[in-house]
């Protein structure tokens, strides 16, 4: 089986977390922004730990400063997802990064993204939809605004409403403001919860903020009750086996609960987070999957099937990505 050119469909990915650092670094020249120790001296980023991971992505962002900016990075993004056999993701936006959740701002960086997202649709056969993202450790107030910019331009390409961050910041529940928000906009929702702190957290995610996706979501594997529940309720986990890999959540693959997920019933997909942070790539994650614990061509259809039945977009570019993954 070649990985690389297999038909993907990918859930959870940063936008920004997955700038090339070769676009990052140019621009940051053009604008003669510092960004001293972003950088490892290969042209890496470089980071010690989750938090300084979220210190070191944050100074990155402060060279993407225009629609223009946004519009190049998602051309970038998409045309190395699509090297690697990607042909629908979604990505996590922020209004905190474009525009600091300004609405007016925050139309002038979607309608970028879009024409980025439209340009690589055409010319290269891979489909966009975006999921705006508020960001937990900048508290419930900004989370708010970032909801409000969602709410105003929720259609069938802006499709759900998330949170990400520091998952050590306040509680689920603390945002359930923005998230019903999302959601009376007809926003379909998700939220990172599971992956630093334990099954509680994802209790709580669902409970609290009515989640139908959990991003990471690993640790229910510490509680087999909840795993039932998920499987039961059919809450989808979004899975980043690579990062959690490299931020130390897991020492090595071999000890990462995926598998162990799947046998409980519950349904897992497959993405990268922030690909360039983590040195990985869907061809990667997969080639991983097939080397530790042998998945075969069966379980990685079924995980594409599992990931298209969870994917926010509506059923017409539902039914147009099903015939694509067909093609495998």
């Amino acid at each position: 089986m070649t990985f690389r050119t297999l038909p993907k469909v990918e859930l959870h990915l940063h936008i920004e977390g997955a700038a090339p650092p070769r676009l990052i670094a140019d621009l940051a020249k053009q604008k003669s922004v510092d960004i001293a120790g972003v950088f490892d001296e290969r042209g890496n980023y470089a980071f010690r730990d989750f938090l300084h991971f979220l210190k070191v992505y944050e100074a990155a962002t402060q060279v993407l400063q225009t629609p223009e900016d946004y519009r190049r990075l998602t051309l970038a993004v998409l045309e190395e997802s699509a090297s690697h056999g990607v042909v629908y993701t979604e990505a996590f936006l922020s209004p905190d990064f474009c525009g600091g959740g300004d609405v007016s701002a925050w139309r002038e960086y979607l309608h970028a993204m879009r024409e980025a997202a439209d340009q690589a649709e055409r010319d290269i056969g891979i489909t966009l939809r975006g999921i705006v993202t508020c960001v937990r450790h900048f508290g419930p107030e900004q989370a708010k605004r970032s909801a409000r910019c969602a709410a105003e331009t929720a259609d069938d390409w802006l499709c759900g409403f998330g949170m990400g961050g520091d998952e050590n910041a306040g509680e689920q529940g603390d945002f359930a403001y923005a998230f019903d928000m999302a959601r009376e906009a007809g926003l379909r929702l998700t939220t990172h919860a599971g992956e630093w702190r334990g099954p509680e957290e994802v209790r709580a995610a669902v409970r609290d903020l009515k989640v139908e996706r959990i991003g990471h979501g690993v640790r229910v594997i510490e509680d087999p009750a909840l795993c039932e529940e998920l499987a039961e309720a059919g809450v989808v986990l979004e899975v980043c086996p690579g990062s959690n890999v490299v931020l130390g959540v897991y020492p090595k693959l071999a000890a990462h609960p995926i598998e162990k997920l799947r046998e409980r019933g519950l349904q897992v997909t497959v993405s990268t987070d922030d690909p360039p942070f983590f040195h990985t790539d869907m061809t990667k994650e997969y080639e991983g999957l097939a080397r530790v614990f042998e998945w075969n061509e069966d379980d990685f259809m079924a995980l594409n099937q599992t990931a298209l039945a969870a994917a926010f977009c509506d059923d017409a570019t539902r039914k147009r990505i099903a015939k694509k993954l067909e093609t495998a």
